[in-house]
């Protein structure tokens, strides 16, 4: 009993020291290129109006932190991006369902769903800007255009991939398809939810982004498009620097709800 203790105390000694050596090792890369980065922008290395400098984006982010002006735009950001990523989960459920529910239904929508998620998203931001207007309303159905079709079709495979066997107790207690739905199907595709979740709340970021790109007077994407034009830089550097940031943030947020939903499960 002893020499089991302490071979499992060891063994959680060893997992611990494992993750503080991946900790460190995801920072020393980064932490080593914006030394390199600054120190070589300083030597004239590489030119620091082209390059900037990790020294000149946080003064650019402070300056902007005095002004408030920086609240803003991430603020505008981040509630288009939360908007468009809440509807994209509720639409694609709901449609997911709905193509369970009636096979002839997704029998036919099936190569439009294929066809619509093939399309490069880019190009159907700027269709949309002329046919709304430049718009936040406009920007969040850009956001939403990126993840929805792929969402749906990820949804509908995982629904339909249930195995039947399951059905076959409701069906024998005269159940229906309805509650097929909502004890097995639901309940059991929550994983997959949760997976599909992770990859639409960046894929609605890259949406949001790319629609302020073209219509918007606000957010990040906005001052990435305008610093380019008018080669404020810093502008642009800064706020790639801070959408990775938002990013990280809203996929930790994510993984968050999955290991509260793994606790209690």
């Amino acid at each position: 009993m002893n020499s089991y203790s302490v071979n499992q105390l060891a063994y959680l000694r060893k997992c611990k020291h494992h993750k503080i050596f991946v900790r460190v090792c995801r920072f020393l890369p980064l932490i080593g290129f914006l030394i390199f980065w600054e120190c070589s922008a300083n030597a004239g290395i590489v030119d620091s109006f082209i390059f900037s400098s990790p020294s000149r984006i946080m003064r650019c982010f402070w300056q902007m932190v005095l002004d408030r002006s920086i609240f803003l735009h991430v603020g505008v950001t981040l509630y288009e991006t939360l908007v468009s990523f809440l509807l994209v989960i509720f639409f694609s459920i709901f449609v997911a369902v709905l193509l369970w529910m009636c096979t002839s239904l997704s029998e036919i929508l099936d190569p439009y769903l294929v066809v619509l998620n093939s399309l490069p998203k880019s190009a159907l931001a700027p269709l949309l800007i002329v046919w709304f207007g430049a718009t936040k309303t406009t920007i969040i159905i850009a956001g939403m255009s990126v993840a929805i079709f792929g969402s749906i079709l990820t949804l509908y495979t995982c629904f339909k991939n249930v195995d039947e066997e399951k059905f076959t107790l409701i069906y024998t207690l005269q159940g229906t398809k309805f509650h097929v739905l909502t004890k097995v199907i639901l309940p059991g595709n929550i994983p997959a939810i949760i997976s599909t979740m992770k990859v639409n709340i960046g894929l609605c970021l890259v949406g949001v982004v790319i629609g302020e790109f073209i219509g918007g007077r606000e957010g990040l994407g906005y001052l990435i498009i305008y610093g380019s034009q008018v080669f404020k830089l810093d502008w642009l550097l800064m706020s790639i620097c801070i959408l990775c940031i938002i990013a990280m943030g809203l996929y930790g947020m994510i993984g968050a709800i999955e290991k509260l939903y793994l606790k209690k499960k």
